[in-house]
């Protein structure tokens, strides 16, 4: 995985703004203002990706490549390591899984707002 290919993927999604929160080098992805992607410009080998807390163990115990989320809730994210036991296709669909996490967690207005469904 490039880190070119996951912003693309990234932002390309309803109501996505990217942004540098922490710091000038972790580029954070949010969707109606919520955190759902992060990922080193400088290091650029891996993303921080919200799980549901029931697929959390399972992705962990079966990807060499997934770890608990790196100075984040160890219940609610994973860092995922690109070009390991991953492939870019399952890390994309974990890119969703973790925008839907986010999604599923608004209001109906703010959802409404923002013209997302879930």
């Amino acid at each position: 995985m490039h880190v070119e290919l996951l912003r693309d993927f990234c932002i390309a999604k309803a109501a996505v703004t990217e942004h540098f929160p922490f710091d000038e080098d972790t580029l954070v992805f949010k969707v109606a203002g919520k955190m759902f992607s992060l990922v080193s410009l400088s290091k650029a080998n891996s993303v921080n990706l919200k799980c549901d807390p029931e697929r959390v163990e399972e992705l962990r115990n079966n990807f060499e490549a997934v770890k608990p989320g790196f100075h984040m809730s160890k219940t609610h994210w994973n860092t995922v390591y690109f070009n390991q036991d991953v492939s870019d296709a399952l890390l994309l669909e974990l890119v969703t899984h973790s925008y839907n996490e986010v999604v599923k967690g608004l209001t109906k207005k703010v959802r409404a707002e923002y013209g997302l469904s879930i």
